[in-house]
């Protein structure tokens, strides 16, 4: 005859802390969605629309077959030495720029001195300058980013003194900016709050030492 085992079943508020712990961390590895990111890099994309940078594409082979294009942009964290995003692109000026961005994020300070900065420097230019950007190396991080800086004037005339250090740092804080809001985003995401709820919605349980089951 064949037996039968009983197993004990738990969710997740009704283990104890030790075994809480566990069944987060197989959560975090198991239910936080492989995309989580992607309301971030879409935010990102825009905000490079409004302040002028115009990214870079790769195409992506969907499983259905067919590709799709997603800009070129690297990260790597949130923990280890090194980490960090950087981004691909052309950037020239875009008209009204500081405005717009505070349009689309209000409180978002740093963002804004980040394209009042922009605007500046394009003003002591006649608005210009225009900068490439590649990636270089294995590493994903602002200073990955080979940044050509020029200025497109008619008659030849060169950037105005410290013109090309600005603009490349003033770039190099943009991807500053995204790897925070990247790290935010993930540790909302793998954040024990979520992680609950998560496991909750999807009626998940665990033995009493916090293993999943089944």
């Amino acid at each position: 005859m064949p037996d039968f085992v009983v197993t004990q079943v738990f969710r997740i508020e009704e283990l104890a802390a030790s075994a809480q712990a566990t069944a987060r961390d197989w959560a975090r590895q198991h239910i936080v969605s492989d995309d989580w990111f992607d309301p971030v890099i879409n935010d990102f994309a825009t905000v490079c629309s409004i302040i002028g940078v115009d990214l870079a594409a790769r195409s992506v082979r969907l499983y259905g077959g067919g590709t799709r294009q997603v800009p070129r942009i690297h990260f790597s964290g949130f923990a280890s030495q090194g980490d960090g995003a950087s981004f691909e692109g052309n950037y020239r000026y875009a008209r009204r720029s500081a405005a717009k961005v505070r349009a689309h994020a209000p409180t978002d300070f740093e963002l804004h001195r980040i394209a009042d900065a922009l605007s500046a420097i394009q003003r002591r230019n006649i608005y210009q300058l225009d900068a490439a950007i590649r990636q270089q190396g294995r590493y994903c991080h602002e200073y990955t980013m080979q940044i050509a800086v020029g200025r497109c004037s008619p008659t030849g005339q060169a950037p105005a003194p410290a013109a090309e250090s600005v603009l490349i740092e003033c770039l190099r804080d943009l991807a500053r900016w995204l790897y925070r809001q990247l790290e935010c985003e993930h540790d909302y995401q793998t954040s024990d709050e979520q992680i609950d709820a998560a496991l909750e919605a999807n009626g998940c349980t665990f033995t009493v030492t916090g293993r999943p089951f089944p």
